[in-house]
């Protein structure tokens, strides 16, 4: 095929727009990528300093209730994504909600860094 939509191979050419498109597409994955490994630099450096805790539910909470903003927003930032999470992987099990976060807990617990410390169901803390 010819014509001014095709070039010489018959196959429509992208124009300049779509590269640019395809390029700004590009930099937001980078910068999503980026984020989430920023989230998770900072989580891994907040349960360092023993400012948040994981629980037995799977959810992250502040630890004694010292925390600044910044550590504020990212423990609701990382609740919101898991439970997000869980709740789809529930809805397509077709179990509960909690069922599906203490799966989860368990694999957190033997992820997490050293230091790192758990709140119990019965209100104990044990450190990692």
């Amino acid at each position: 095929m010819r014509g001014p939509n095709f070039d010489s191979n018959g196959t429509v050419p992208l124009r300049r727009a779509h590269w640019r498109l395809v390029a700004v597409l590009a930099a937001v994955l980078m910068v999503v990528s980026a984020a989430g490994a920023v989230a998770a630099q900072a989580l891994d450096a907040l349960r360092a300093s023993r400012t948040i805790a994981e629980r037995f539910d799977c959810y992250v909470m502040v630890r004694g209730g010292s925390a600044d903003a910044s550590a504020k927003a990212l423990v609701d930032e990382v609740n919101a994504k898991r439970r997000a999470i869980y709740e789809k992987r529930a809805k397509e099990e077709g179990v509960p909600v909690d069922q599906v976060a203490r799966v989860y807990a368990a694999q957190v617990m033997q992820s997490a860094p050293a230091g790192t410390y758990f709140l119990t169901e019965s209100g104990s803390w044990i450190r990692k």
